[in-house]
């Protein structure tokens, strides 16, 4: 927005709440707010104005400003906008120098939101008149056009008591409840396009994670591992002000027994064995579930049968947020988020994998098959876990 001094902040789920949890939740937001744009490097003031917030002060970089806050948990959209006071005029010429500005063919809208109703005029009246100065300011250039309904262009404004706010911009986020107002969870993270995306829905939500790698010894590599660090690293630029680490825990002596005694079921024991390995992290860190990229049918380990199996290895809730994604959306989302690149990188954990994986196990056939002491290797594992923070 040419000349934007300001940036409007929109969140959504949090506004059903009661008054005492939405303001809770609004100052976490803004809390989490401030802290990307510190992290960035952007120069603004935070105006914590109940249910509207505004940052203003942003030094002539107002979009940049609009892009990082709409990074934050909770944030549903952003505005770079120009403010005037409320008086009608004032309101008017904005919309006029904005129109000249960026309007350069197509159809048109204006639309106003008037939180005030003590203004000497109506929406639909600032609708029309802001709409002619629009008009005016275009029309030596070319033939401008309205459409209401579809229009290639929509300037707003955003009424308040004592000003007024022109935009026409709008910078989608993430949208869900600002990060850190529900408790804590592992997430299972080994690198792959399909956990970092399922960390991130977790952190959407609200909750902290506390990612785990299982280090998969000569199963893994350092491609392996770094493609994880390097997903987690990114997860953990979207919270600057909070503490991140990745916990690092040994599996290869485990994978190995595995590999080496057990046959189709294999796959059902390890992922038995890694959510073990999660609650006990739970344990450490106070979380209350278990997070996991999975989803219905993606993979042989991943039939509905399967996850009944491998869920019953543990006392907490398993949490799976892609559990009816499609592959395609999820790469989708792993490109917006930014993990598609590192989740990419060639790794040769695929060894793991039995020629003739299990499609139908039953808790009591793998448990039989699996190791005795699974439970105990993998709270001995954590306990020699390596925690790298970011």
């Amino acid at each position: 927005m040419h000349g934007a001094d300001a940036v409007l902040v929109r969140h959504g789920d949090l506004n059903v709440k009661s008054t005492r949890v939405k303001r809770r939740m609004e100052h976490r937001l803004l809390d989490h707010a401030e802290s990307l744009l510190a992290a960035a490097g952007v120069d603004a003031e935070v105006d914590r104005r109940w249910s509207r917030p505004i940052v203003r002060d942003v030094c002539g970089d107002a979009e940049t400003a609009a892009e990082t806050v709409a990074r934050a948990f909770g944030v549903v959209s952003t505005s770079p906008a120009v403010t005037v006071p409320s008086e009608r005029d004032a309101i008017e010429d904005a919309l006029a120098a904005a129109g000249a500005a960026v309007y350069e063919g197509g159809a048109f809208a204006v639309s106003v939101n008037r939180a005030d109703k003590s203004l000497p005029y109506t929406s639909e009246d600032l609708e029309r008149s802001g709409g002619q100065a629009v008009w005016d300011a275009v029309e030596d250039e070319f033939e401008p056009e309205v459409d209401l309904d579809d229009p290639d262009i929509v300037f707003e404004v955003d009424l308040r008591e004592d000003e007024a706010f022109v935009f026409h911009e709008r910078y989608d986020g993430p949208g869900g409840l600002p990060y850190g107002t529900q408790k804590p969870l592992v997430a299972l993270v080994s690198g792959g396009i399909d956990s970092p995306v399922a960390a991130f829905e977790a952190m959407r939500r609200g909750s902290p994670v506390v990612p785990v790698y299982a280090d998969l010894g000569e199963y893994g590599g350092a491609d392996h591992e770094a493609r994880a660090v390097e997903t987690v690293r990114t997860l953990a630029e979207r919270v600057p002000d909070a503490e991140f680490e990745l916990w690092r825990v040994p599996a290869g002596d485990v994978v190995n027994d595995l590999v080496e005694t057990m046959g189709t079921g294999r796959m059902l024991a390890f992922r038995r064995f890694l959510l073990m390995v999660g609650e006990a992290v739970a344990e450490e860190t106070g979380a209350v579930g278990v997070v996991t990229g999975e989803a219905l049918g993606q993979k042989s380990s991943q039939t509905a049968q399967n996850m009944a199996v491998t869920s019953q290895a543990i006392d907490l809730p398993v949490h799976r947020p892609l559990f009816s994604r499609d592959k395609q959306d999820i790469v989708s989302q792993s490109r917006d988020i930014g993990t598609f690149v590192d989740s990419t990188v060639p790794a040769g954990c695929n060894r793991v994998v039995p020629d003739q994986p299990e499609t139908h196990g039953s808790v009591e056939t793998v448990r039989r098959m699996e190791p005795d002491d699974l439970r105990e290797r993998a709270v001995a594992a954590v306990e020699r876990a390596e925690r790298l923070p970011f």
